[in-house]
């Protein structure tokens, strides 16, 4: 691109849209093909779906795949920065209060309590330490807002992120082997979706302040909170059991009762893809392998078959297909995640590897000197002059 070529004709309908579709900065580590989904440094992440979570995660950071000895040395370095946590933040996380609040609060104040205990101010290396510390931080929300604090087990990162995490909430086995699996899905469909999606925006608006990277991250999880953003995953599964039956007929019925009623169809549609969400059709296969006979997922299943059809009958609807949310919800709860407020920290805990790749990118751009603070113009509207 050339300093002067035209990329987009801003119109008075632009105003008050939401920025939807606004070129605003560039992005270096994922873009969405409206055909082809979402791609990691150019790689379709289905292509990147079963490998380990930490390889993908170098692959943002640093813009290719590892060799096998920097895999080992990523990895090393991740266990040896998880090896303590701030007993500070660890308080904090301690005197809430089991029940209260939703998950995401917590996570939201779990990371600024790990700021507030150790930031640095090294980009790399505060991003480091969170990426590595998130597998323990998720596991005491889980136990800590559940009242089980005893079930908590000694970390021990040597075993990877994901396996840690699920060593923490005490399962072993094949219980554990199933539940390892799907969250490893899960960590890297997720793991980054552009620049532009509401909660990396946040982060990156906010860290272009020189907020520190756990300031940034934290807000990034409040704007994922919202029931229009990250949250659609917990009211997909919900919306999956207020339907109840796989009968295809009675799922259609449903769905037109709620169209009526002008109530959301959830998993479904997508701001920038015009075809199915290749996270969605993913997710689907896994679940046909781990869980095929779970109620949930054969409700997912048939809403997949049945729902696009009804939506192309509704011409300002874009995209009548699904998206990663319609099943990631079923397949959490089939390995026994079974509180649906719970699931919007997993999609929180893959976007922070994400998220903290770009404002790394954004730091070192221009030459050194950062991306500028976020300053987008807003027209004053409905203010004529006035004295006193």
């Amino acid at each position: 691109m050339s300093e002067e070529e035209e990329l987009f004709t801003i119109t008075t309908k632009h105003l008050n849209s939401g920025m939807r579709g606004i070129p605003v900065g560039t992005c270096q580590t994922s873009y969405v093909d409206p055909l082809e989904g979402v791609h990691y440094v150019g790689y379709p992440v289905g292509d990147l779906a079963n490998m380990e979570e930490e390889d993908v995660i170098f692959l943002l950071l640093y813009k290719h795949l590892p060799s096998n000895e920097e895999s080992i040395t990523f990895r090393k370095e991740l266990a040896h920065r998880a090896e303590e946590m701030p007993t500070g933040a660890l308080r904090v996380l301690e005197s809430l209060t089991p029940g209260n609040g939703h998950p995401m609060d917590w996570l939201s104040i779990g990371i600024m309590a790990l700021g507030a205990a150790e930031t640095t101010g090294d980009v790399r290396i505060d991003s480091m330490n969170l990426i590595a510390r998130m597998p323990e931080l998720m596991a005491r929300i889980f136990l800590l807002r559940g009242g089980t604090k005893e079930a908590l087990r000694p970390r021990k990162p040597e075993l990877g992120l994901v396996e840690n995490f699920v060593h923490m909430l005490g399962k072993d086995g094949e219980e554990a082997e199933k539940m390892t699996r799907v969250i490893k899905f899960f960590f890297i469909l997720h793991m980054d979706h552009g620049g532009g999606n509401l909660s990396t925006f946040t982060g990156k608006a906010v860290a272009s302040g020189r907020a520190s990277v756990y300031a940034s991250l934290a807000s990034a999880m409040n704007a994922l909170s919202g029931p229009l953003h990250g949250r659609a995953n917990q009211s997909c599964l919900e919306f999956v059991q207020r339907i109840g039956t796989s009968d295809h007929s009675e799922i259609e019925k449903f769905v037109r009762s709620e169209l009526a009623a002008r109530r959301p169809i959830y998993g479904f549609g997508h701001g920038v893809l015009r075809a199915e969400d290749p996270r969605a059709r993913l997710l689907i296969e896994l679940g046909q392998q781990v869980c095929p006979d779970d109620e949930n997922f054969k409700i997912a299943k048939a809403l997949r078959e049945v729902v696009p059809e009804i939506l192309k009958e509704i011409p300002k609807i874009s995209n009548p297909y699904p998206n990663v949310d319609l099943a990631s919800g079923s397949l959490l709860h089939s390995v026994g995640f079974r509180k649906p407020d719970y699931y919007t920290t997993f999609f929180g805990w893959a976007r922070v590897a994400g998220i903290c790749a770009q404002i790394m990118d954004e730091r070192k751009s221009r030459d050194g000197r950062g991306t500028p603070i976020y300053r987008p113009k807003y027209i004053a509207e409905n203010q004529p002059k006035k004295r006193l």
